[in-house]
């Protein structure tokens, strides 16, 4: 069983995500990009924000980190792997329509006090 100080800091850390998967999710609108999901889950695990730009499908995974670097470091090499794999997956099953489509790695990083920061194609699997 997991100490009361422990679920605590678990519940704020989950909130604090929540949080900056809504500033994330606006600063994607702002900037034209369609919503396909968010939180959506896949066989290879969750994807944080399924959105769309054109003919561009655009994979995203938010970080609240307090620097640009520490959120690439929190994007370890297995996460790239199966954002990957999600990625596959999500173009399985909605097939044709999104068949021509270039898939990008976004990350965006939340910062309490700032606005969240876009690194658009973070990574190329």
């Amino acid at each position: 069983m997991a100490s009361p100080i422990r679920q605590t800091r678990g519940k704020a850390a989950y909130r604090r995500g929540l949080w900056a998967e809504w500033q994330a999710k606006w600063l994607l609108r702002l900037k034209f990009y369609r919503i396909l999901g968010q939180r959506v889950q896949t066989r290879a695990g969750e994807v944080d924000i399924v959105a769309r730009k054109g003919r561009t499908l655009v994979i995203v995974e938010v970080k609240a980190r307090p620097t640009t670097a520490e959120a690439l470091e929190a994007v370890h090499t297995r996460q790239q792997i199966r954002l990957a794999r999600a990625a596959e997956i999500l173009l399985a099953k909605y097939g044709g329509r999104v068949a021509d489509m270039t898939i990008r790695f976004d990350i965006i990083q939340v910062t309490p006090k700032q606005f969240p920061v876009h690194l658009v194609d973070a990574w190329r699997p």
